[in-house]
């Protein structure tokens, strides 16, 4: 078996060891685990709103799951996908409340998402300056700023910018929303997928680009294959470090349109719902290739709505399991691969 091959054989062994797995968990539950998924792609494939659901969370988790991708191709681990949404997301939604209601919609949606892009690459930025200047490693500072981050944007929502007796932000002005696809074709029966996910099929094929057809991307997997002898060939590692982390705090970040701009139209607690670490799981299936970043997010988004979809027949932390089970193998068989 070629190298090649045998990396498109780990994610699908994984998510069909995982899949076997979850059969014998269901039977322990008491439940027919066929008709339990029989339920789960009713649900979620062969619904409307089904499917624009599982279409929308794809859409965040390709975003996130980018962001941990681009910086793995750097031997860096960009634990902080969490904290850089949930900037992103808040300011994307003062940005959102603070442009007129006459502003041009074609300016007022680029405006967000430059905004929503820049809280999400200073927070992804910092961790990469932290390592370069002062040697601290990605995983520790990441986790860090995860935690600034939770507590600046509660601190900020509940004592700056919340509306009176609520928990949430006031509402973008119209000229911030993004339409969904419902409204554009109507084949998703009032489900959250909205045009997002345009941009993040878009920014896929920007980071296969910039990875395999770039100067930039060669340098930047040659500073992760091998950094001595990048540095000796003149690739200032450095640079590289702070510019992809900068990246991936971007990309978490300007996957607030899709929760802000084009679902609640404005910031709330819990809005990411974890969507930052989800991603790093992502990222793992995928074996941070960007075009394997497509199937990858579409799986996880399928477990984590269709857990909801059957949650009145097992609970949903199965497919939970299902998620942690997947990456567990991936790990093992890559060890084995090494």
């Amino acid at each position: 078996m070629t190298f090649r091959s045998f990396r498109f054989f780990i994610p699908v062994l994984a998510v069909t060891a995982a899949g076997l797995c979850s059969v014998v968990i269901i039977s322990l539950t008491g439940r027919d685990p066929f008709m339990i998924y029989e339920k789960l792609f009713r649900a979620t494939l062969l619904s409307g709103y089904g499917s624009g659901q599982v279409l929308f969370k794809t859409t965040t988790l390709i975003f996130t799951g980018l962001a941990v991708a681009l910086p793995f191709r750097a031997k860096l681990f960009n634990i902080g996908g969490e904290g850089q949404l949930q900037l992103g997301a808040l300011a994307a939604a003062i940005t959102g409340t603070l442009l007129p209601v006459s502003f041009p919609a074609e300016a007022a949606v680029p405006i967000t998402a430059i905004a929503a892009m820049a809280a999400g690459g200073i927070w992804g930025g910092a961790s990469g300056i932290l390592k370069v200047k002062f040697g601290v490693n990605e995983v520790i500072s990441t986790i860090m700023l995860n935690f600034i981050a939770q507590a600046a944007t509660g601190y900020l929502l509940t004592c700056r910018f919340a509306v009176p007796s609520t928990e949430h932000t006031p509402e973008i002005g119209n000229s911030s929303m993004l339409p969904g696809l419902d409204d554009l074709f109507g084949i998703f029966s009032g489900s959250p997928v909205n045009i997002t996910i345009l941009l993040a099929l878009a920014s896929v094929l920007f980071a296969a680009f910039y990875l395999f057809r770039s100067r930039a991307g060669y340098e930047l997997r040659a500073v992760g294959l091998q950094p001595e002898a990048a540095d000796y060939a003149g690739i200032r590692s450095g640079r590289h470090i702070i510019a992809i982390m900068s990246i991936g705090g971007a990309l978490a970040g300007v996957a607030a349109l899709n929760l802000v701009s084009g679902y609640k139209h404005y910031y709330e607690s819990g809005l990411t719902g974890g969507f930052g670490f989800s991603g790093i799981a992502v990222a793992l299936l995928a074996g941070a290739h960007p075009l394997w970043i497509v199937p990858s997010a579409l799986f996880f988004g399928l477990l984590e709505y269709g857990g909801l979809a059957v949650g009145a027949y097992v609970p949903k932390d199965i497919f939970m399991i299902i998620q942690a089970l997947t990456i567990l193998i991936v790990i093992v068989l890559n060890a084995r691969k090494r």
